[in-house]
């Protein structure tokens, strides 16, 4: 599932997206508009999953390398590469690829496996395999004579997939150059080995050019060239420089443009197929977005694919940027070789991913700018830069761990990204993609990784005899993909039309209110007089008093502020918490503070005033003693029996003090689960009853108000859908993080089986002593029941799964690996933006706790505080809007209100729908979309009758006038009363003198 936006505010049409800055045609330099170009791209709509379909005829394969997956290094006569030589040296240079007898020389053992593979592909569905010729099996020497076994055995695999329906697309060398040529003659530092490449070819264009449309003569030049014969990293180790890297590159070059035109030339006209080079190619993006810092962009990017892509896509000669920069190092082709190179490839083959991206590329290939995975980005570099070619992807994915078995969720993540990305640059900016391929179809060796990374969507056992592929879960994911052609509308993700029943409950929240009880000037007793003479201020008169008169509400203008604010919004509850640390500092009844409670009170009673009703909690934890009084928070807090009994006193002392103006109680706001042991949250829940109860039998009567506990409650996702260990991890997660305190009370009394049977087998097998409390029979008689709602807050959600991938983000207690879906629209405090989240968690509640009553008392997201990024949080706003309103209409939840965090900047920095800049409170474009939304009860049809509730059927459109101005109709009011009288007195009295002068 992905985010949607509401009918109310349709993403823009992709016309739109297109005219921002696509070129009609390339040209080099041209891609230095990109970083520009998608930086004002519109927020939050661009980032939003884009659910749609590939063009047709659009091309779904995977791919391997003969190095990394065939195995029988020294079978049926098959000859030595350096990638053999170099895993076998019983020393390697730091960072390069691990020593030993393992290498590739068994790997997935893919050589007597053909159909194990094709059989794969067969349940993939894919219509394309990229595969490698391994040019030391069919040419031992590196030249004649041909080795039969190794013509076989690709004639074999070229069948299968012929029978299958299966497209190779065929790679002539992927980095294992037959040793006997290094050897001879220094490998690709030799000017010799273009034409021996090209005898190669041929005989490959000659075998097998009948049953193969599309070729590839060799995989990113850049790594053989740089780390092969530079830096020495990879194979043949050859530590020569950058002089001998640029050499290196110069020779690859020229060897695929002479396979380029003997395939043009002599095989073309007969077999009707393509031709190109893959080229792998990192993204960057500038630190800051100056001309300067785009120029280190362009220069990076230049560095490494332009190094090949500009000769053979542009001009046949070097980009400027490095002819400027290492002009003594490069090489240079003659003007018949640079015509020679020049158009030298039938599309854009293009690999991206780990390998290269993060890391083969060197630091100062970077020019002190920022790496990025952005796919989309490098695309319409591409598109710019190189004059609209068409683009096919040969080499996309990430990796998991080597430990890491089937459950391979961050894998699945990452290709979810990369695909959507690919989408949207054709549908969005207008690249031509034409084919995707998946790296790799099993696992592998990992080049310098060795075995420390798996890339593959087949799991292989390594230690294994058989090396049989095990589906892992991203196999089921991109069948499902390749099945649908990308990722098509899902009426579920679609928003709907309706609205909220009457009486609903639309509010905001403010953790804590703003208190500021600095008397009025009206309670000055002092008598002044104006000095309007000479000093022209006022004079106390000492000595002389007037009488005091009693504090009133109108005193506290920080009120009358708060409350005009929260009236424009038209919201018609509030919800804060109340101080007990300051109501009570003392944690009993010896020091009260009366002020404060006078300012609650009159907070309440002015929200009645203008019909909000106000949502108190009695306590919500802060940072800072957990909002406890200070005695309590020294003497364990709620690890001590003592802090149930205090609660208690301090929740009749509330009740008895606000009850009169507060209807709707929570006792305990957000208990902050993560940070409870098992004592502590067995003490809440038992003050949280014994509260409920007291106003329950001693105040629910008079009072006739309602009270409840509110939870945190985020939603729970198992990472990889289709895992049933997965599953169970979210659904433990869930138990420990709701149901460990909501069980007890809207369940059977009790905890969690889930949790007592975790606890269980922890305490038994690892010898831990979590002991979760037991509850005595009357206990749970008190717990059970004590609740008149069930209120939530939720902000987000939470990918979960069981395979440990990340040691940073592992909950070793729980066994637990959280999972970053990174097409997810996300704050700047990286909290994930999932409207369905909330959705799914309200059906967790019924599916749980039954018919209950349900209010969403907190949800919201931090956004950037500049008024334009407020638009993340008019979208998060709208959609988990409409998501409850999806769960009120066709899941039948009980939802009765819903409220925003939070009221303003002040009091919730980043949080508020209210800006607050040099004292003053600004109404951000989140609050309006809001206050919209409530004044029309949701997202009604525009077609359909409009529905009045029943207060509204007995007024009248005029009378919100009256009722929103009730201070100044009374003014009014008594100005005319005054006015009647005094009239009446004036004749009265006028008669009265005629008379005594008759």
């Amino acid at each position: 599932p992905a985010e949607s936006m509401s009918p109310v505010a349709p993403l823009p049409p992709l016309s739109l997206l297109l005219l921002l800055g696509r070129p009609v045609l390339g040209a080099p330099g041209q891609g230095a508009g990109t970083w520009s170009r998608f930086a004002r791209l519109p927020y939050p709509q661009d980032q939003l999953f884009l659910h749609d379909a590939f063009p047709d005829g659009f091309l779904w394969g995977a791919g391997s390398a003969a190095y990394q997956t065939e195995g029988g290094w020294r079978q049926d006569g098959k000859g030595a590469s350096v990638w053999d030589t170099f895993a076998h040296r019983p020393a390697t240079p730091a960072g390069s690829a691990p020593s030993g007898p393992a290498g590739g020389d068994v790997a997935s053992d893919s050589y007597n496996n053909i159909f194990r593979d094709v059989e794969g592909l067969r349940r993939l569905g894919v219509t394309h395999y990229r595969f490698s010729l391994s040019w030391a099996r069919l040419l031992p020497n590196g030249t004649v004579p041909l080795n039969p076994a190794g013509l076989a055995h690709y004639h074999r695999l070229l069948g299968h997939l012929r029978e299958l329906g299966i497209e190779p697309v065929v790679t002539l060398y992927h980095w294992d150059l037959p040793q006997s040529l290094q050897d001879t003659f220094g490998g690709w530092a030799s000017p010799v080995l273009p034409q021996l490449f090209c005898d190669y070819a041929e005989l490959c264009f000659r075998h097998f050019g009948g049953q193969v449309r599309y070729w590839l003569t060799m995989d990113n030049p850049y790594v053989v060239a740089w780390h092969g014969y530079s830096t020495g990293r990879l194979p043949p180790g050859v530590q020569g420089g950058p002089h001998l890297g640029y050499r290196a590159a110069h020779h690859l070059l020229q060897a695929h443009a002479k396979v380029w035109h003997l395939y043009n030339d002599h095989f073309r006209p007969t077999q009707g197929g393509k031709v190109s080079i893959a080229l792998s190619s990192h993204w960057i993006k500038p630190q800051h977005m100056t001309e300067k810092n785009i120029k280190e962009c362009q220069k990076s990017l230049d560095f490494v694919l332009g190094w090949f892509a500009k000769p053979i896509f542009i001009d046949g000669d070097y980009p400027e940027s490095m002819r400027g920069n290492l002009s003594s190092l490069l090489p240079e082709f003659s003007e018949v070789e640079k015509k020679y190179i020049r158009g030298t490839a039938d599309f854009f083959a293009l690999s991206f991913g780990a390998t290269l991206s993060f890391q083969l590329l060197d630091s100062h290939m970077k020019f002190q700018q920022l790496e990025s995975i952005s796919l989309r980005q490098l695309l319409y570099w591409i598109n710019s830069e190189y004059n609209n070619p068409q683009i096919f992807i040969v080499e996309n994915s990430w990796f998991v761990s080597g430990s890491t078995k089937r459950d391979d969720a961050k894998y699945i993540y990452y290709l979810k990204k990369f695909i959507m990305e690919t989408l949207k640059a054709i549908r969005y900016d207008g690249v031509n993609v034409f084919g995707y391929t998946v790296w790799s179809l099993l696992d592998g060796f990992e080049w310098h990784r060795g075995y420390s990374i798996r890339r593959g969507l087949f799991y292989v056992d390594f230690q294994s005899h058989d090396k049989k592929l095990m589906p892992k879960a991203s196999v089921l994911f991109y069948q499902k993909l390749i099945e649908k052609n990308g990722f098509p509308p899902l009426p579920e993700n679609q928003p709907i039309e309706g609205i909220f029943p009457c009486g609903f409950a639309w509010g905001v929240v403010d953790n804590y209110i703003q208190v500021d009880t600095t008397p009025a000037q009206f309670l000055d007793s002092n008598v002044y007089v104006w000095d309007v003479h000479q000093t022209k201020k006022l004079i106390k008169v000492d000595g002389v008093y007037t009488s005091k008169r009693k504090r009133q509400c109108v005193d506290f203008a920080a009120i009358r502020l708060q409350i005009s604010l929260l009236q424009e919004m038209h919201i018609t509850h509030f919800h804060f918490s109340l101080k007990w640390s300051l109501i009570l500092p003392l944690g009993n009844l010896s020091v009260i503070n009366h002020t404060l409670i006078h300012y609650y009170r009159c907070f309440a009673s002015e929200l009645l005033r203008v019909n909000i009703t106000p949502v108190v909690a009695l306590w919500q934890p802060m940072a800072e003693n957990q909002e406890l009084p200070v005695p309590l928070a020294r003497y364990g807090a709620w690890e001590n029996p003592e802090t149930v009994e205090a609660f208690v006193v301090y929740a009749k002392f509330c009740f008895t003090s606000l009850g009169d103006h507060v209807k709707f109680w929570i006792t305990m706001n957000e208990p902050p689960v993560k940070n409870l042991s098992y004592t502590a949250g067995h003490n809440l829940l038992k003050a949280h009853a014994k509260a409920w109860h007291l106003y329950d039998k001693e105040f629910r009567t008079a009072q006739k108000g309602k009270i409840s506990i509110a939870l945190q409650a985020d939603w729970v996702e198992p990472a990889c859908p289709f895992s049933r260990n997965d599953q169970e991890v979210a659904d433990r997660i869930l138990e420990f993080d709701v149901g460990w305190l909501a069980e007890p009370i809207f369940g059977n009394g009790d905890y969690p089986q889930v949790m007592r049977a975790w606890l269980h087998r922890r305490n038994s097998v690892d010898l831990y002593n979590f002991h979760l409390p037991y509850f005595s029979e009357g206990e749970k008689k008190l717990v059970q029941g004590s609740f008149d709602f069930f209120a939530l807050s939720h902000y987000t959600t939470t990918l979960v799964g069981w395979e440990k991938e990340d040691a940073l983000k592992y909950d070793h207690y729980l066994e637990v690996q959280m999972i970053n879906d990174i097409t997810w629209l996300h704050s700047p405090s990286r909290a994930a933006v999932v409207p369905w989240g909330l959705r799914k968690l309200l059906k967790w509640v019924k599916s749980k706790y039954g018919e209950v009553p349900v209010y969403v008392l907190a949800n919201g997201i931090d956004d950037d505080q500049n008024m334009v990024h407020d638009k993340l949080r008019v979208y998060y706003i709208q959609n988990y809007v409409n998501e409850a309103l999806k769960a009120y209409t066709l899941d039948n939840v009980n939802l009765q209100g819903y409220f925003v965090y939070s009221f303003n900047d002040k009091t919730a920095p980043k949080y508020g729908l209210y800006s607050y800049v040099a004292n003053q409170y600004e109404p951000k474009p989140s609050m309006k979309r809001y206050r919209e939304i409530i004044d029309n009860n949701g997202f009604p049809d525009p077609e359909a009758p409009e529905l009045l509730c029943p207060e509204e059927i007995a007024s009248c459109s005029e009378c919100h006038f009256f009722r929103t101005r009730k201070s100044l109709l009374a003014f009014i009011s008594f100005i005319f009363v005054a006015f009647i009288v005094t009239i009446f007195f004036i004749m009265y009295y006028s008669k009265r003198v005629e008379r005594r002068y008759k």
